[in-house]
């Protein structure tokens, strides 16, 4: 399953990005980054061939609801989808990415399988 979409990762920690790249690249994907939400809304409108988010929810600035509240309301960044990534595994957390628009969810640690089931959904 290696379709010419590309995954943009967003997470203010270098070493998050760094992880979770590598395990991707190695199954084919192709990914790009950025450290902040604020740079990957610019990332988004000015790659067409984004095909999904993994959306850190904790960052400093702007955070993964703001930027995933800011993707739904541009017309041309509305229908990428958004899997959240946050180490928030508590009770309710996964129902407030929902509501906040994230198509997806998934704790950190990352558990790769878990990732990669959900991309394949997302991205099928």
């Amino acid at each position: 399953m290696n379709n010419n979409k590309v995954i943009l990762i967003i997470d203010d920690d270098s070493k998050n990005i760094f992880a979770l790249s590598a395990v991707l690249k190695a199954r084919k994907f192709s990914c790009i980054s950025a450290l902040s939400a604020r740079e990957g809304l610019l990332l988004m409108e000015q790659n067409p061939d984004i095909g999904v988010v993994l959306m850190d929810m904790m960052m400093p600035e702007m955070d993964g609801y703001e930027a995933i509240g800011r993707m739904k309301a541009e017309e041309n960044l509305k229908n990428i989808p958004v899997i959240a990534v946050t180490a928030q595994a508590m009770t309710g957390d996964r129902e407030k990415c929902l509501e906040a628009g994230a198509d997806g969810y998934i704790s950190k640690p990352v558990n790769v399988d878990e990732l990669l089931q959900l991309l394949n959904q997302i991205m099928n």
